[in-house]
């Protein structure tokens, strides 16, 4: 039933804003209020938000209602058009428990957990207004084509949901535009990144492409595929999702609070206005395109991402949601499988978590939209967002059950 309820959430939340960092929060919401509702009946950890002695579940109680309780409510309130569907699906799963004390007890559990996620959100800067500095000199963010704006750079004040602030792991910065280390990035991405790019293989095209796609079908189906072949209990399979779930959104909170620190432009910009970066490394080309561009042939269209360069949105989230599934089994050998909607039926295999952030740092400069050092340090911010996260939430509980 979790699994369902999960899959249930993805495209809706998914659907609540157009960018995959503004997607993290909905997700992240849904699946925190299923684990403490999971956790209040299992009592193996601590809880996220809620206070289990003064709630007092039953052990006994129906983790199925639970998990569809906590779910369909928040989800109702992230996106009240789906009500009734959300009914519909919520009516099925508690058809299928039996009436009693068991059922009231999991809807008591998943209606507290609900609530205590609602109103921890409340004021939470969602869809805060945003002043953009667009800037015109050399290293200055921006947009390109001109008016591609963020829809949500919110994002990067939001309250975050594990760590003390939103600039708690800040990045010392993209490298100087005159050192040997940009014009080292910058030739890298302007050989291999460009559209016309005659050194990048079709293998190294393909992996760009497949990780250009947003977090939650990449990394939910990556865990529901983990749940199941290492066939987890509820209570683990509701801490894998929350901590994958809560540590994706922090490291977006924590990237777009640094790219909107740094303002950093993006390789197209630098490229293109090379001769004002003051580096006899580097030569502009005006006419100078990445691969991720329009007129690239896949579905959705690829685009120029419109909001600072440095760090990496993905390396970030991606560095804090692989971080969560190593603090979860206790190692790198974990061998996941992925799947991206832009080649269905493509399932990347990995033995090991960093092999994947490898691959997502490669991808990211093949795409044209990065330079390797915002890709690497995105990594390295997230990686920090899930070693907080392990050391100061989901701690097991003495005496509490497993599974």
């Amino acid at each position: 039933m979790l699994l369902e309820w999960n899959l249930r959430a993805q495209p809706i939340t998914g659907s609540l804003r157009p960018s995959a960092h503004g997607q993290t929060r909905g997700i992240a919401m849904v699946a925190g209020a299923v684990y403490d509702a999971v956790n209040a009946i299992d009592r193996g950890h601590q809880p996220y938000l809620l206070d289990l002695e003064a709630l007092g579940i039953s052990p006994g109680a129906s983790t199925d209602a639970a998990v569809a309780t906590a779910a369909h409510h928040v989800l109702v309130a992230l996106a009240p058009a789906q009500q009734t569907t959300l009914d519909d699906a919520l009516a099925a799963t508690l058809a299928a428990v039996p009436d009693g004390a068991a059922e009231d007890e999991g809807v008591r559990a998943g209606e507290a957990a609900a609530k205590a996620m609602l109103d921890a959100r409340q004021g939470d800067g969602f869809m805060a207004p945003f002043t953009f500095e667009l800037g015109t000199e050399a290293g200055d963010w921006r947009p390109f084509p001109a008016g591609a704006l963020d829809p949500d750079p919110w994002v990067g004040n939001l309250r975050p949901f594990l760590m003390k602030s939103q600039d708690q792991f800040p990045s010392s910065g993209p490298n100087s535009l005159t050192s040997r280390r940009y014009a080292k990035d910058f030739n890298e991405v302007k050989e291999l990144g460009s559209l016309t790019s005659t050194s990048r293989t079709p293998a190294q095209t393909k992996t760009a492409i497949f990780w250009q796609t947003a977090p939650a079908p990449l990394w939910h189906g990556m865990a529901r595929d983990l749940i199941t072949r290492h066939d987890l209990g509820a209570a683990d399979a509701a801490r894998l999702l929350a901590s994958m779930s809560l540590a994706g959104a922090d490291g977006a909170i924590s990237c777009w609070n640094d790219k909107y620190h740094w303002q950093f432009w993006r390789p197209v910009a630098a490229i293109r206005e090379a001769d004002t970066d003051s580096n006899p490394a580097t030569t502009a080309d005006p006419a100078w395109l990445p691969l991720f561009d329009p007129s690239t042939a896949t579905t959705p269209p690829l685009s120029n991402p419109p909001f600072p360069e440095h760090p990496s949105g993905h390396g970030c989230v991606t560095g804090a949601t692989l971080g969560a599934v190593r603090a979860f089994f206790g190692t790198d050998k974990v061998t996941i499988n992925v799947t991206s909607g832009r080649y269905p039926g493509d399932v990347r295999t990995f033995t090991r978590l960093s092999t994947a952030m490898d691959e997502v740092i490669d991808a990211r400069v093949w795409g044209g939209i990065h330079f390797r050092t915002a890709d690497v340090v995105g990594s390295q911010i997230g990686s920090k967002v899930a070693r907080w996260m392990d050391k100061h939430y989901f701690e097991p509980v003495h005496g509490g059950a497993s599974g």
